[in-house]
């Protein structure tokens, strides 16, 4: 079954940075595209950024532009998501998403960012 296990969350200070790691599994990940989003206490889940299947193009949410970057290594099945220059309304659960025409749109169970000094 399809799987996506994030990982990379914790407390950082403002300005410090931190990288998510989505590790996938039970589907040939490079062919699709894959998404991170984000959840803070009390609100909904937000859009953070796309890659497409082969990297060749990136997409972000404005608050993130600039500070964020996604990738993947599709020999490795994973996504990432490096962190920089970090604010507490970054704070939120972080979670990797896929979606399979026929099969479902799927997540990961999340992990962790807090933001604080």
């Amino acid at each position: 079954q399809v799987q996506l296990v994030e990982s990379g969350g914790g407390l950082v200070q403002p300005g410090g940075s931190l990288r998510l790691t989505c590790a996938t599994s039970g589907f040939t990940a490079r062919d699709y595209g894959m998404s991170w989003y984000r959840q803070a206490p009390g609100k909904k889940r937000d859009y953070v950024a796309l890659i497409t299947s082969t990297g060749s193009s990136t997409n972000y949410a404005e608050p993130v532009k600039g500070r964020f970057t996604i990738s993947r290594d599709n020999a490795k099945n994973t996504v990432y998501l490096q962190m920089n220059n970090l604010k507490p309304e970054d704070t939120a659960v972080y979670y990797c998403n896929v979606v399979i025409l026929g099969r479902g749109i799927f997540w990961g169970q999340g992990t962790q960012v807090t933001v604080s000094s």
